[in-house]
């Protein structure tokens, strides 16, 4: 049995540029292509100076209580090179989930930073800086 896109990533089987395909028509879709496509186009919708918490993600994506496949969606978009603004979705604490004292975690912070992101004490104020979809679509945390 093939293995959908997101396991396969996970298994490594598939590289960050995978990611970054021309988009098919929805019919030849799979779900897990589906659900890629549309975490993608939600974080692109954020904009620069705002955060979004990888489980507000999910629920306007249509994949509530998810936060951790987005988290899988979005890990090889450092590595690519991705023009997708990953580095705009953080945890639901206000934090980067990615290790402290990593390259992403540094490339992470620096990006927020040049859009004017305030961190204190480690954390991003969800209430000052959180993105909310048009109309509310998603819970804010903070």
């Amino acid at each position: 049995m093939a293995r959908r896109p997101i396991d396969a990533a996970r298994h490594g089987r598939r590289t960050p540029r995978d990611f970054e395909e021309p988009l098919a028509p929805a019919a030849d879709l799979d779900a897990a292509e589906l659900a890629r496509r549309a975490i993608l186009a939600t974080v692109g919708r954020i904009p620069a100076g705002r955060v979004c918490t990888y489980g507000q993600i999910a629920w306007i994506a249509g994949y509530p209580g998810r936060a951790r496949l987005v988290g899988r969606v979005l890990g090889g978009l450092l590595e690519a090179g991705s023009a997708t603004p990953w580095h705009r979705v953080i945890n639901a604490s206000g934090q980067i989930s990615l290790p402290k004292f990593s390259a992403g975690h540094r490339e992470q912070k620096r990006r927020l930073r040049s859009e004017g992101v305030v961190f204190e004490n480690e954390r991003v104020s969800l209430r000052r800086f959180g993105w909310q979809a048009a109309g509310g679509e998603s819970p804010l945390i903070d």
